[in-house]
């Protein structure tokens, strides 16, 4: 009798719905586990061979419900309820790493042993377990490298007897690459080189690499600069065939394109622009005309003429997409001989330019407008200290129409506020350095009435050509940005520069940020928001907190970007509005230039 009750007993234990709450159980315990059928019934102590072909059958059964999944042939896993994922890695320095994805809207946790060679910026996919009970976070692991963001990395050689490693310098990089001998092509112990990951093998640590270029001892303001720039993956010199082919452009004008373009040679035509700067690619004129207007130019160097799509030149500019500014040199976007001579608006120099033209009254009022290709005569290149000291008072040249544009300058910008335009005045931080790099001192560079001056002009002619594009040309004077409306006319293909509405839960939070100040912030409309965010910039402006609010107040608006879909600039209160005034360090500006001068020509759209 106490035989067959202790069969029963063995037999109830054995239920299939108790093994399968049994293996469920382990294969929750261990998520990221892979287990086959023997495995399970070692670990539930089943040595009877029958017994063991019904766990097999309770996996198979559990795969085929969607609880587990067969990772190989016998071997199973527990399935995610998130699944699969495809993202960016976010690595941090601790060597762990995030994936960021618009699947899912937390980053899923990546331990280091998990990341399988993945890196940061690499695009993965990756499997997900589901939530651990004690964080609640959710986890993943790489099951493949969809691109590499990179191969190369910048570092410091350190060779310790036969063995060579490249220190990489980006502290999201925790591998040294191990670099064998024979492939440190001269690096010497202690310098800084450029190494790229040759091989990773599967279960070994650090990636093999080789170095591909020495840039010197370390110190050295040339190696430093040009470990910046390799480390962020910005060439610091052309292509030797790119070089080529623009050494080839032409400088001459011919009096043929001269014929097909209006002529401003002759009417008065200045640039104002940083004392270092070596391209001018904007340049304002001025005209007093007959019925007591103004007839005010905006410039622009025509350099979609000169660079043709799908050319050499072009694909560069592209893959740069823009000039690059570091404290003692210019990365640009464009070769030299185009960047700073051919489109450059020099003084004395005959050049092509892609226009704006204004008739203004003495209101600052546009009566009438065009735009199109001309070609220009600079008779003289001011810095902004210069035109500030006239501003200021001081006798100078051209004094009285600098005098004009800036009062029109400022009656633009005193439109623009009423309408909503909110005033973020950026103070940079500028370095004096001798001719061997080394900085002498470091000063704020702060805006003044001279930088608005061609600030206002600029944005008249951004804005401008935006609504001619739209043929909207309405809105220009009456109405203020209204990002997301919807009843805006059916615009033409085209690239906009737009700045959506800020985050309410942001500027809440900055709101009651200020109040410990003793500042308070108006959020009840978007009108008063604007106009208090204003006054709020001025009280702060030479307080202690002045930097810190204006850096909150920056990150609480939402970031500016491109698009072909437009929604308006809600920073600048314009309906419409694009960048075409940077041509020659702005790849987006050459973009819209072809696509006006297409316009222009009764294009489709």
């Amino acid at each position: 009798m106490a035989r067959k009750e202790k069969n029963r007993s063995k037999n109830k234990s054995f239920s299939k719905q108790n093994l399968i709450n049994q293996i469920l159980g382990i294969f929750t315990s261990f998520p990221r586990k892979n287990f086959n059928y023997k495995q399970i019934s070692k670990m539930l102590g089943i040595k009877d061979p029958e017994q063991r072909k019904i766990v097999l059958q309770v996996l198979a059964e559990l795969a085929a419900t969607d609880n587990l999944e067969e990772m190989s042939t016998g071997k199973f896993r527990l399935k995610s309820k998130a699944g699969y994922a495809i993202g960016t890695i976010d690595m941090t320095q601790h060597g762990y790493g995030f994936l960021v994805t618009d699947e899912i809207e937390e980053d899923i946790f990546i331990p280091r042993n998990l990341l399988h060679t993945a890196l940061d910026g690499d695009s993965v996919k990756v499997y997900i377990y589901p939530a651990r009970k004690r964080t609640g976070r959710l986890e993943g692991e790489v099951m493949q490298i969809l691109k590499r963001a990179r191969e190369n990395f910048v570092g410091t050689i350190e060779i310790s007897g036969h063995v060579a490693f490249l220190i990489p310098d980006s502290r999201k990089m925790p591998y040294d690459l191990f670099i064998p001998f024979e492939k440190l092509n001269g690096a010497k112990n202690g310098q800084k080189a450029i190494g790229r990951i040759t091989d990773w093998p599967t279960r070994v640590k650090n990636p093999f690499g080789e170095i591909i270029e020495v840039l010197g001892n370390p110190g050295e303001n040339d190696v430093e600069m040009h470990a910046i720039l390799a480390e962020f993956d910005l060439p610091w010199k052309f292509p030797e065939e790119v070089t080529a082919a623009a050494e080839e452009i032409s400088d001459s004008i011919t009096e043929e394109e001269i014929n097909l373009r209006r002529d401003f040679r002759d009417v008065l035509t200045i640039t104002i622009d940083p004392h270092d700067a070596k391209d001018f690619d904007d340049a304002l004129s001025l005209k007093k005309l007959e019925n007591g207007n103004w007839e005010v130019g905006v410039h622009i160097a025509d350099v979609s003429h000169y660079v043709n799509p799908n050319t050499i030149i072009d694909e560069e500019g592209y893959s740069r997409a823009t000039s690059v500014y570091l404290v003692d040199r210019v990365v640009p976007m464009l070769p030299e001989r185009l960047s700073n001579y051919i489109c450059s608006l020099r003084p004395d120099e005959e050049k092509l330019c892609f226009s704006a033209v204004f008739e203004m009254n003495e209101k600052a009022e546009v009566l009438n407008e065009w735009i199109g290709r001309t070609v220009i005569l600079s008779k003289r290149r001011f810095n902004y200290e210069e035109v500030q000291e006239i501003i200021e008072g001081k006798d100078g040249d051209l004094k009285d129409e600098i005098l004009v544009l800036h009062t029109m300058a400022q009656k633009l910008r005193e439109k623009r506020f009423k309408k909503g335009a909110i005033a973020f005045d950026s103070v940079e931080v500028k370095f004096n350095i001798d001719e061997n790099g080394k900085p002498l001192n470091v000063y704020f560079k702060i805006q003044k009435e001279a930088n608005h001056l061609v600030e206002e002009f600029m944005l008249l002619a951004n804005r401008t050509v935006s609504e001619f594009i739209n043929r909207a040309c309405q809105y220009r004077q009456n109405s203020p940005a209204k990002p997301g409306d919807k009843n805006l006319p059916k615009a033409k293909t085209f690239v906009y520069r737009i700045h959506d509405r800020p985050d309410p839960e942001k500027l809440e939070n900055f709101g009651r940020f200020v109040t410990k100040f003793g500042y308070s912030l108006n959020l009840s409309n978007p009108a008063r928001m604007s106009e208090s965010l204003n006054n709020l910039l001025k009280q702060v402006e030479g307080k202690k907190e002045q930097d810190v609010i204006e850096n909150l107040a920056l990150r609480a608006m939402a970031k500016a970007r491109y698009s072909t879909n437009n929604i308006g600039h809600y920073g600048l209160a314009f309906r419409y509005y694009t960048h075409f005034t940077s041509p020659i360090r702005r790849y987006p500006d050459m973009m819209v230039h072809r696509m006006l001068a297409h316009y222009l020509n009764d294009g489709d759209a």
